[in-house]
C-alpha cells in the first residue's frame, strides 16, 4: 500500500503534515535506540575477548595435556598432568598438578600445584627415577630451583615421585609417559626468542 493511500494524502489537510510527522518519528525512535544497542554490542565484546584468550588445548599426549592461554597479550604455554596416586589420603586436600610452562619473558618454569597449604621454608623432593629435584614452596605451589634439569629428567624418566614434609609427610606420584611429546608441542607453539 502506497504512503498516499495509507494517509490519504491529496484528500485532505492533514497529509501534508503526516509525510513530516512520520519521518521524523521514525528518524527519533532510531536515534534514541542506537545507544541502546551501541551498550549491548559494548557489553558482549569483553565476554567474547575473555573467551577468545581462555586456555585452549594444544593436544592430549597420554598422561599429559599441552595448552596454551593469552597473559597480558603474550602466549604461554603449558603442559600439565594430575596426580595418579597420593598418600594419604587428607580431607579436604584439592587437585594436585605438575606443570611446565613456557612464557617468552622465562622458560621451563615447572611447578606442583599442591591442593593444600605448604609450610612456611620447605623443600619438597621430586624423584625422577634416579635423579633427585629440589623445589622450593610458597603458598599452595612448589617450584623447581632449575626447571631445565628438571624438564631433562622428565624426558628420561617414567614417573616422578613429590614427597612433601610437614607433620605428615605426603606422597604424590606423577605419570611422565607423554611428557616428551606434551612439551614438544608447548615448544613449538611458544618458541623461544
Amino acid at each position: 500500500m502506497s504512503e498516499s493511500r495509507l494517509f490519504g494524502a491529496g484528500r485532505s489537510p492533514i497529509a501534508a503534515p503526516m509525510k513530516i510527522i512520520l519521518p521524523c518519528l521514525l528518524t527519533a525512535t532510531l536515534l534514541l535506540a542506537l545507544p541502546a544497542l551501541a551498550e549491548t554490542k559494548k557489553a558482549a565484546h569483553p565476554a567474547a575477548e575473555a573467551a577468545a584468550t581462555g586456555p585452549k588445548q594444544i593436544g592430549k599426549f597420554e598422561d599429559w595435556i599441552a595448552a596454551t592461554h593469552a597473559e597480558s597479550g603474550q602466549a604461554v604455554c603449558y603442559a600439565f598432568t594430575r596426580a595418579q596416586s597420593s598418600s594419604p589420603a587428607l580431607p579436604g586436600r584439592g587437585a594436585v598438578i605438575l606443570t611446565v610452562t613456557e612464557r617468552s619473558s622465562g622458560r621451563d618454569a615447572v611447578a606442583i600445584e599442591a591442593g593444600m597449604t605448604y609450610a612456611a621454608n620447605t623443600t619438597v623432593t621430586l624423584q625422577v627415577d634416579q635423579t633427585g629435584l629440589d623445589f622450593y614452596t610458597a603458598g599452595r605451589n612448589a617450584f623447581a630451583r632449575d626447571g631445565k634439569v628438571a624438564v631433562t629428567a622428565f624426558g628420561k624418566g617414567s614417573r616422578a615421585i613429590a614427597r612433601s614434609p610437614g607433620p605428615k609427610e605426603v606422597t604424590d606420584t606423577f605419570s611422565l609417559k607423554g611428557f616428551g611429546a606434551a612439551y614438544a608441542a608447548i615448544v613449538k607453539a611458544c618458541p623461544a626468542k
